[in-house]
């Protein structure tokens, strides 16, 4: 199947050189704030095509850590989803988050232990401390504009802020740069501690954050590729450096794709209410055609249908 652009004409040399050479590991894991869309099944055509073509397995995870935005609901209709389109995950089949609700290892909101025993291996070391700061506090002292991203400015790194007086937590991160090479976009580097200060592990309301957990979660389920939007590259670097700090000594790649953007370039998003694949499915449309127009609209290929077994074939060319 030929690709429509002459850069994804090159993607299958750039991942043949960039990627394991067999048995590794990438994950598909949404969050279940809303339905899917279209948006997370651009993301779902990478993560599958790129595994099934170039030898790896995909972990379905659920970063349900939100427990404020997160539903069960949610949850059940992203798994009947994905059986729906015929995307089945390698490691944590699907039946498995229906039959454990309460212990499975790949649901975030059931790994208290696990993260717990992170941040008391990084406070042996004295590299975390209690932050008393709201999100109005960090804007007061270091304004931006809406959409930029606040970096914390060290406020309570030195005060000695009691432990009892809040849940949340920071972890001290030095001035180092970390380089990485994305399987798109080349060699870059960022220095997290300039982009967003020292990062939050567990917030005041004792849950815990998207970049603390999900660093954590790599680490547990052996992930060697992240395979995920560019919305996300700038928590490449900060990821890197507490994986790091948490010991984790196997390499991992990157590759950050396109987004589908409305004409505004703004991206889809569960918050602004953006068409489901639920609501696209009970209209009448096939999961053929569903999978068709993200890849599609995504810039992977040009079709009508696709077929779940034929996802490969974006990623590895016939």
């Amino acid at each position: 199947m030929r690709t429509p652009d002459d850069w994804r004409s090159t993607l299958p040399v750039r991942l043949s050189a960039g990627l394991p050479a067999h048995g590794w590991r990438t994950r598909f894991a949404p969050a279940p704030t809303g339905y899917l869309h279209l948006g997370h099944l651009v993301n779902a055509l990478h993560v599958w095509g790129i595994a099934r073509a170039f030898g790896g397995a995909v972990v379905l995870r659920i970063e349900d850590h939100d427990r404020t935005r997160c539903r069960p609901e949610y949850e059940q209709a992203l798994l009947d989803d994905l059986e729906w389109l015929g995307l089945a995950p390698d490691v944590y089949d699907l039946s498995s988050f229906r039959d454990d609700s309460d212990t499975h290892p790949a649901r975030q909101s059931n790994q208290d232990a696990r993260y717990r025993a992170a941040l008391d291996r990084l406070e042996e070391r004295r590299l975390v401390y209690p932050c008393r700061c709201t999100r109005r506090d960090i804007a007061q002292v270091v304004p931006h504009r809406p959409g930029e991203e606040p970096r914390y400015p060290g406020t309570c790194r030195h005060v000695g802020v009691p432990a009892e007086e809040t849940f949340a937590r920071r972890v001290r991160l030095d001035d180092a740069p970390f380089s990485f090479v994305d399987l798109r976009l080349g060699a870059l580097t960022q220095t997290p501690q300039q982009q967003c200060g020292d990062l939050l592990a567990r917030d005041r309301h004792a849950q815990w954050t998207y970049q603390f957990a999900v660093v954590v979660d790599d680490i547990t389920h052996d992930i060697d590729v992240v395979i995920r939007g560019e919305d996300l590259l700038a928590s490449t670097g900060r990821q890197l450096q507490l994986a790091s700090l948490l010991g984790r000594t196997r390499d991992i790649r990157f590759l950050h794709h396109t987004l589908l953007v409305h004409p505004d370039g703004s991206k889809l998003s569960k918050a602004t209410h953006d068409t489901s694949l639920r609501e696209m499915r009970a209209a009448g449309l096939r999961a053929d055609e569903l999978l068709g127009e993200a890849a599609r609209r995504a810039g992977l290929a040009t079709v009508d249908r696709l077929d779940a077994n034929d996802v490969a074939s974006l990623f590895a060319g016939s």
